[in-house]
């Protein structure tokens, strides 16, 4: 068995007041199952069943009968609910009396009162066609309340016509404050009033006594005539007579009263007509009050009008009526025209363009203004996004850029990145990174720099609206009350429905024109030779730098998270992120490149200054220069939320890796330059070295000027540096920054850098030793030495002497620059004399004991001299140089030997100082 339905409950009332016999709409649940269900309806008291209509379920419209309390509750009453409740209230107010001269806004039938409960007309008595003020005086109201008057003369009411008239009570409400002088006026009026209806009665009937008159003589007459000729005479004719005499009469009778007559049908048909005229006036002077409310722009009023002249006369068969509705209909299709017109127009506000879809909607326009206005300024934002490319274009090409053309951007509470691109003024290139701040960079900004911003203001300004407009298209917003109730907010949400796929391309067309024409002004390359001529047409002399490529990222950024926040789909603004994406790239590209550039200009900055660790400002400077470039690329590097990574793609990433390889390879080929040009093209008119270091040798003064050995000293010492600390931290800073192939980029650059370093080392060697190593053979020989006939040594000769003082000289060259270069250059150079000493020692056929004596002594002091710089080649020399000469036998011979050693030693101990240093970590080359 079904649960019993639940009782009727009332939840609103529309209206919520007014007279009796108001129309209303009342709201709820469970107002029954159908017409059949509802058994009762009150209102205030009152049984509104007859006028009831049920709508639905939630839903009945009725009118409110003549109650007797002023507010009540709804009750309704249903076959399957039972007696209802109710939420809400009604108030009954009192109607107001309106004469037959009283203004009024609606129409007032003076002659027929139509009763609404039974559908029949009632003659209203002739009192009701009494004036509106019987007494003739001046009516002055009181201000007594209507409650209490009501309380005072209970069921009597104030209306003369009234079965119920109180005079008292009328007096009262209308002459409260009359003086007796002017009631005592009244009451002659008043038997005026009555002297003349009863005159006009006799007046009447004196009018007509010449016509009684006429006809008594007529009828004396042939009463005689019948009794003088006898009765049987005439008695044939009287009749004919008597007949005739009726119609004199009835002549008689017209002549008289034809033209009062004629004067009554005229006076009727003027009365009638301005009955008609007072009755229909809304009607007659409706063509003409809205022409007046069109100029005045009131097109509510003239809506509501055209709705109210359209069900009353929209279906009416009388000529006149129709012929001025007919008018009415003229003037609205006008309307219609005018009000297409100006939604159409461009620009507007997304507030008027739904103002004027409303008015179409409620007008019945033809066809689907709302789509039609979509379609309008979907058509105008591609417009505008073109005129601003030509206008641009036409800029760029006439004239150059002189000064600021800057954005006319008033208008647009949105700040301008521009404003804070000195932010980023650090990213500037070369000299610039000191030079002082100047704020007139900022009116320097390239054409399509501008243009981009101007662009992408452009469309954030207009695109919100135009989606908006289709938000309301969608959900009916667009509609007013009386659309919903003709279905027409129904139809709109169809058709919105079957145009989805349609508006999505004009999205789409609208994105993919933005991104063409910023691709157009800096990505040319990246689009077709068709689309190129279409979107392009800037002439680019030369590429836009990553410090406003980086600005206008971020602006293209912004304009995509304006209209992401629109909650437009993500596919349709997938394309904006692969421009955001090929941004990113080309600028990380054109950075790199730039910065490839700035390396090598760094050789015109070495001052050659050399501080205690043997190095120049040009490594700081090369890493300084890196980490810069790669801070400006911070904000383009990462990603904001829904951009993809820019290294996602393995071609970026070799790309990446083969800049970065070219950067460090140019500073690598800086050095080279550096250290291989010749003297006369290095200014060191500025050359000065660090003296805090108290273990300087030999300092290079301020106005010296520095030799090709010294150069190629000073670039070892860098590439020494670089190394061990610099490219270790340049790649630190490429892993910090999400590069792709560090481990590549560093193992090329340190191969290179080894390979440079290596070709410098020997090229200095070759400048150092060989000098040392081609004075040996002719120092050994001079005074036609021979190794066979001799005398016994009393001392190293001066050959080994001068030998060692050249050594000596490099050690402080070398130890001037860079103490850490001392070991690997002495070591090199000490082979290379042990070497040469070996070789010379082994092409002697032989030695006599002299001769022995004193190649044993030269070989040992050079040996025990340089101890501390031999290697394993250079001992294998001197061992190979000891062993090809004889062993001495006697032991006066080594005492001799040893002795001789000693005063060497002694006699040159201040210039083997040098050779003293007690560290073995000087031995690491």
């Amino acid at each position: 068995m079904s649960r019993a339905r639940q009782p009727p409950l009332v939840t609103g009332i529309s209206p919520n007041e007014g007279i009796a016999w108001t129309k209303v709409t009342i709201r709820g649940e469970n107002l029954g199952t159908g017409p059949t269900d509802l058994l009762g309806l009150t209102i205030c008291g009152h049984n509104c069943l007859l006028t009831a209509e049920w709508m639905s379920a939630s839903k009945i419209v009725c009118r409110v009968g003549q109650a007797k309390n002023d507010k009540g509750d709804i009750i309704v009453t249903t076959k399957s609910g039972g007696k209802g409740t109710s939420t809400v209230s009604f108030k009954l107010l009192k109607p107001e009396k309106i004469g037959i001269l009283d203004q009024s806004a609606v129409w007032v039938d003076e002659m027929n009162y139509y009763d609404m409960r039974t559908d029949r007309n009632k003659g209203i008595p002739p009192l009701s066609l009494r004036p509106a003020n019987p007494l003739g005086i001046e009516i002055d109201k009181g201000r007594f309340p209507q409650k209490d008057l009501e309380l005072l003369f209970p069921g009597m009411s104030a209306d003369f016509t009234s079965e119920n008239f109180s005079a008292a009570w009328y007096l009262i409400e209308n002459h409260s404050t009359t003086s007796f002088d002017q009631l005592k006026t009244a009451v002659v009026n008043l038997k005026k009033q009555a002297n003349k209806k009863n005159e006009g009665s006799l007046a009447y009937v004196k009018g007509g006594l010449s016509t009684f008159f006429e006809a008594q003589d007529a009828l004396s007459a042939i009463h005689q005539k019948l009794e003088a000729d006898g009765t049987e005479k005439v008695e044939g004719s009287m009749t004919q007579k008597l007949e005739n005499v009726l119609n004199r009469a009835s002549n008689t009778a017209d002549t008289l009263f034809q033209e009062v007559l004629g004067r009554k049908d005229k006076a009727d048909s003027t009365r009638n007509a301005l009955n008609v005229l007072q009755r229909f006036k809304f009607l007659f002077n409706l063509p003409l009050n809205i022409e007046r409310n069109i100029q005045k722009g009131d097109y509510d009023v003239v809506i509501n009008d055209y709705e109210k002249a359209k069900s009353l006369f929209g279906k009416t068969e009388v000529q006149v009526f129709k012929k001025y509705y007919a008018e009415v209909e003229t003037r609205i299709e006008a309307l219609r025209e005018l009000l297409l017109d100006k939604l159409l127009e461009t620009p507007s506000t997304l507030h008027d363009q739904k103002r004027y879809i409303r008015y179409l909607s409620d007008l019945h326009a033809p066809g689907d203004p709302a789509w039609q206005c979509i379609g309008a300024q979907h058509q105008w934002i591609l417009q505008l996004m073109h005129n601003c490319k030509e206008s641009y274009v036409k800029e760029h090409k006439g004239s150059a850029l002189l000064h600021s053309p800057m954005l006319d951007l008033d208008s647009d509470v949105r700040p301008s990145p521009i404003g804070h691109l000195s932010q980023t003024a650090s990213l500037k290139r070369g000299s610039s990174f000191q030079s002082g701040r100047d704020d007139a960079w900022r009116y320097k900004a390239p054409q399509q720099v501008v243009f981009v911003e101007k662009l992408t203001k452009l469309v954030v300004s207009q695109l919100p609206n135009f989606w908006k407009l289709w938000v309301s298209y969608v959900n009916g917003s667009l509609f007013s009350e009386t659309a919903e109730k003709s279905g027409q907010m129904e139809r709109s949400k169809k058709n919105a429905r079957q145009r989805q796929n349609d508006f999505k391309k004009m999205i789409q067309e609208v994105m993919h024109s933005l991104v063409k024409l910023i691709r157009g002004a800096l990505l040319p390359f990246s689009l077709r030779e068709g689309e190129l001529r279409q979107y392009g047409g800037w002439e680019m002399k030369s590429e836009l730098s990553g410090q406003w490529l980086t600005h206008v990222i971020q602006t293209v950024r912004l304009s995509s998270e304006s209209l992401t926040a629109l909650e437009i789909p993500n596919d349709m603004l997938q394309i904006i992120q692969d421009l955001i994406l090929d941004l990113r790239v080309r600028c990380i590209i054109v950075t790199l490149q730039h910065t490839a550039e700035d390396i090598k200009r760094l050789a015109e900055k070495e001052d050659w200054i050399v501080d205690n660790e043997g190095l120049t400002s040009l490594p700081s400077q090369f890493e300084q220069c890196i980490i810069r470039s790669l801070q400006s690329l911070k904000t383009v590097l990462d990603c904001k939320p829904g951009e993809a990574s820019v290294f996602q793609q393995q071609k970026t990433q070799e790309d990446v890796c083969q800049l970065s390889i070219g950067i460090m390879q140019g500073f690598i080929d800086c050095l080279e330059q550096l250290s291989t040009k010749p003297d006369g093209d290095i200014d060191t008119s500025h050359l000065s070295v660090d003296v805090s270091s108290p273990d300087l040798f030999g300092s290079i003064h301020e106005e010296s000027s520095l030799s090709s050995e010294q150069r190629l000293l000073i670039a070892l010492s860098n590439c020494r540096y670089l190394e061990r600390h610099t490219f270790l931290n340049i790649a630190e800073h490429f892993e910090k920054h999400g590069f792709q192939g560090v481990d590549k980029i560093t193992q090329v650059s340190m191969e290179s850098l080894k390979e440079l370093d290596q070709r410098l080392f020997e090229m200095y060697i070759e400048f150092k030793a060989d000098p040392i190593v081609g004075s040996l053979e002719p120092g050994i020989y001079a005074g036609y030495f021979d190794w066979k006939d001799c005398l016994i040594p009393t001392g190293v000769r001066n050959y080994l002497k001068e030998a060692l003082v050249n050594i000596i000289a490099v050690h402080a060259e070398v130890f001037t620059i860079s103490k850490d270069l001392v070991p690997r250059v002495m070591s090199r150079v000490v082979e290379a004399v042990s070497e040469e000493l070996s070789r010379l020692m082994q092409c002697v056929s032989s030695f006599s004991k002299n001769g022995a004596l004193q190649a044993k002594l030269e070989i040992c002091a050079l040996r025990d001299t340089v101890a501390i710089y031999l290697t394993p080649e250079s001992k294998s020399s001197f061992k190979q140089a000891l062993e090809a000469l004889p062993q001495l036998s006697s032991g006066t011979d080594r005492k001799l030997l040893e002795e001789l050693l000693n005063k060497f030693k002694s006699s040159m101990h201040l210039q083997l100082t040098c050779f003293q240093a007690s560290s073995s970590a000087m031995m690491k080359t």
